[in-house]
């Protein structure tokens, strides 16, 4: 029973610690967002600001256009994530029971490569293709990159949960006369909601929090993202606004934590009630 204390405890500490590690940039960020220039200047700065000041936010919005930049990343995120999940969930479902055909086995080969390609790899040829098809600085090319990056990662995760719906489910259906659609929106999608909210949530922050080919792709301001905004509180020698970056970052950052606080009570959820029905 020590031992079995003992092994527990060090299991809190180690999460506690882990939690801690993760939690601490957030902090800090939250921190120099609400320190005044003096504050920030300070060659020993404190974690509570001394005299909170919301100057670092005023002068953010001031000095770039972060409600344009925001609206843009939200229709990118919000268009790619809804297309990820349309087109990967039938393909999916196909992986899913089929898995062992030829051609299950090469699309899970194909996610797996995928992956291992480095942004840099790609940007060249995918610079020029979208260059013909004449959707550079546009978000509609951005938001086809999004589907086609986060796409192979979906259809993975998605295969996943939908493995884990029982055949026997569906042979039900189809036994109490429901035909195949029937049944694919009757039964097997309402058992696949948890993990079409997963894959969306996965697909939003991706889009959300990707600077690379939005920096690249997007070349007007009023084109471009959350992310590449950003890079505009850094001076041309390198030399960081601190005060107002850190004030533009952490309202960047609030709407990723915002959706995964709330999801994530309907994904535990939705995952409780398949296995009910199950």
């Amino acid at each position: 029973m020590r031992r079995r204390r003992a092994a527990r405890a060090g299991q809190y500490l180690a999460l506690l610690g882990y939690l801690v590690f993760l939690a601490f940039p957030l902090l800090w960020l939250l921190s120099t967002a609400f320190k005044p220039p003096r504050e920030l200047a300070s060659p020993d700065p404190g974690w509570i600001p001394l005299d909170p000041t919301l100057d670092n936010f005023r002068q953010a919005f001031d000095e770039q256009p972060l409600l344009r930049a925001a609206a843009n990343s939200l229709t990118a995120s919000v268009a790619a994530a809804v297309i990820t999940v349309v087109i990967a969930t039938p393909m999916a479902y196909v992986m899913a029971r089929n898995h062992r055909s030829p051609l299950s086995r090469a699309a899970t080969g194909w996610v797996v490569v995928s992956q291992a390609f480095p942004f840099v790899l790609v940007i060249i040829p995918l610079f020029l293709v979208l260059k013909n098809l004449y959707l550079i600085n546009s978000l509609s090319g951005l938001i086809m990159v999004y589907v086609v990056w986060s796409l192979p990662f979906a259809l993975w995760m998605l295969a996943g949960y939908a493995r884990a719906v029982p055949r026997e489910l569906e042979e039900a259906a189809a036994v109490d006369g429901a035909g195949r659609l029937r049944v694919l929106v009757s039964v097997t999608m309402p058992l696949l909601a948890p993990g079409l909210v997963a894959t969306a949530l996965f697909a939003f922050i991706t889009a959300w929090n990707e600077f690379f080919f939005a920096l690249v792709l997007l070349k007007t301001p009023q084109k471009q993202t959350m992310p590449v905004i950003l890079t505009h509180f850094i001076g041309a020698e390198g030399v960081a606004d601190l005060g107002p970056l850190a004030a533009a970052s952490l309202l960047a950052t609030l709407p990723s934590l915002v959706l995964f606080a709330v999801i994530q009570r309907r994904i535990t959820s939705g995952t409780l009630a398949g296995a009910v029905k199950s």
